[in-house]
């Protein structure tokens, strides 16, 4: 079986286990706890925070342990404008294309908070323009949040111009980086918050981290003991952190190797799949994309029906994120870049992860999509 769906979720890495090891079984102190078994445990999760701040340039204190990207988001989104908001700060900016956890956070502080949120929108490829980005900024923005790269198309964002537009108008600007982080640099991307998620790693589901630079006020979501230096309360998941900041660290040390080898694959079965079947299109930016994502339209067929094939065949993919639960509606990504409906609704996407593949495995792979888009339109 060909797994083909790293953007949803990753395999846990034998380092990382290793890693998060002691901190399940001998060292299982609580970190709030003033006893030896406490302090070591204490003592992991700021290395853990230093480790992974490293790698996402910020200051060790600056990173926040989460529960995941979803929290990331959630906490970036809602703790930054909800701090603004005595500022007399309610205007968030965002786009149509971003995560669900974004989106409906936006949602939540509009119909409760009176937020007035300005949803950017995009090009054929999910791209922001930076003047477009510009003239939705007013005096009362408290926010710009928006992905660094697409969780279903791969389109990647001009993330040093995104920073440049938000700096010059004095607006924090937040990145989702849940995608990027391990295909590409994260350490001087200038944003004032990051999220990141494990499971994309190669750590646990179950744990994430939101870095927010100092001078940024967040108002904490979660409320109890004051933990993570008052801004997400809650014991803290030690092992967690440590199995998060050893595959962000693993990922870092071979992301250039990796995302030369896997684009380069990737531009192949692309290349693959356009010249063996007449119905596929390409989504999302051919050129400014995630070096392992291919995602295709294939008007006439069902997408659902496709991927149903491609299994029989031994090969799992999706239909796009894998955070839409249960939802047989058009991807909102796609609509959003203007793909009809109808087409929108026969999306597959392909994601590779750093397991080497076969010196022929692209075109063998593009035949294998070809065919089943065959199978299913007989």
């Amino acid at each position: 079986m060909l797994y083909l769906d790293h953007a949803a979720t990753s395999p846990v890495r034998p380092e990382v286990l290793a890693a998060m090891h002691p901190y399940l079984t001998g060292v299982f102190g609580n970190p709030s706890s003033h006893h030896t078994a406490g302090e070591a445990a204490a003592s992991a999760l700021e290395d853990a925070r230093s480790r992974a701040a490293r790698v996402l340039g910020m200051r060790t204190g600056d990173v926040i342990f989460t529960a995941g990207g979803t929290e990331a988001n959630n906490l970036a989104v809602k703790g930054i404008v909800l701090a603004a908001l005595a500022r007399g700060r309610r205007h968030l900016v965002t786009s149509p294309i971003e995560h669900e956890s974004i989106l409906e956070s936006a949602g939540y502080l509009e119909r409760f908070h009176d937020v007035t949120v300005t949803r950017v929108e995009v090009d054929a490829a999910g791209r922001v323009a930076l003047s477009d980005l510009a003239a939705a900024l007013r005096e009362d923005t408290a926010l710009v949040s928006l992905g660094h790269a697409n969780n279903e198309i791969g389109t990647i964002q001009d993330a040093a111009g995104l920073t440049a537009v938000a700096r010059d108008a004095g607006v924090p600007l937040h990145l989702d980086a849940v995608q990027s982080a391990g295909w590409l640099p994260l350490h001087d991307l200038g944003a004032d918050a990051i999220s990141i998620a494990g499971h994309k790693l190669g750590a646990p589901k179950g744990v994430g981290a939101l870095a927010v630079r100092g001078r940024v006020p967040l108002e904490p979501l979660l409320h109890g003991g004051g933990q993570e230096r008052g801004r997400r309360s809650g014991t803290e998941n030690v092992a967690g952190a440590v199995g998060l900041a050893t595959a962000l660290e693993l990922a870092e040390s071979e992301r250039a190797a990796r995302s030369t080898q896997v684009g380069a694959l990737t531009a192949r079965f692309i290349a693959g799949v356009l010249d063996a079947a007449p119905q596929a299109a390409l989504t999302g930016d051919p050129a400014s994309r995630l070096p392992g994502t291919a995602s295709f339209t294939f008007a006439g067929v069902s997408g659902e029906a496709v991927l149903l094939e491609l299994e029989r065949r031994g090969v799992i993919s999706s239909s796009g994120s894998a955070c839409a639960a249960g939802s047989d509606e058009p991807s909102h990504v796609l609509i959003a870049c203007g793909v009809a409906p109808e087409i929108a609704q026969t999306s597959v996407r392909f994601t590779f992860g750093r397991e080497p593949l076969g010196p022929d495995m692209p075109e063998r792979l593009a035949q294998l999509v070809a065919d089943a888009v065959d199978a299913v339109g007989e």
